[in-house]
């Protein structure tokens, strides 16, 4: 998997009565296991149930013939703990999910994915890393 790995040390909190950030090794863990689901798998999406945009993504992926390996964070044990990952690596930036992963390397969310669709990026990159067969 190709992510840049960012400062990832835990952020203070100033509110109290709120939980302790993720210790540095707890968020090493959890790279470590994303970066094994996804560089194990062509096409990773990390969902949440009920959520629209996870559907679209989920869709449109099944429609163009790719089998993705689909994530259900609300289903998974550890499913809270990356979705805080995702959130930690992406900043504020974007919404973290879906997060979709293409050949080990993250993708991007709803908007990277529709525009790499509209603008006929999308099928060759999925062929290049063997998700589609054309």
């Amino acid at each position: 998997m190709q992510l840049i790995k960012k400062d990832l040390s835990p952020s203070p909190i100033s509110a109290e009565g709120c939980e302790e950030p993720p210790a540095v090794a707890d968020i090493e863990a959890m790279y470590e296991k994303v970066r094994v689901l996804v560089s194990g798998n062509a096409v990773v999406v990390l969902t949440i149930s009920g959520c629209c945009m996870c559907h679209v993504v989920k869709q449109l992926l099944l429609g163009l013939g790719v089998g993705p390996t689909i994530v259900e964070l609300g289903r998974d044990s550890s499913g809270a703990d990356l979705q805080a990952f995702l959130f930690r690596l992406l900043g504020q930036r974007q919404p973290s999910l879906p997060a979709v992963f293409v050949g080990g390397r993250f993708l991007g969310g709803i908007e990277t994915v529709l525009a790499c669709h509209i603008n006929g990026t999308l099928v060759p990159l999925l062929k290049d890393v063997g998700a589609l067969w054309l």
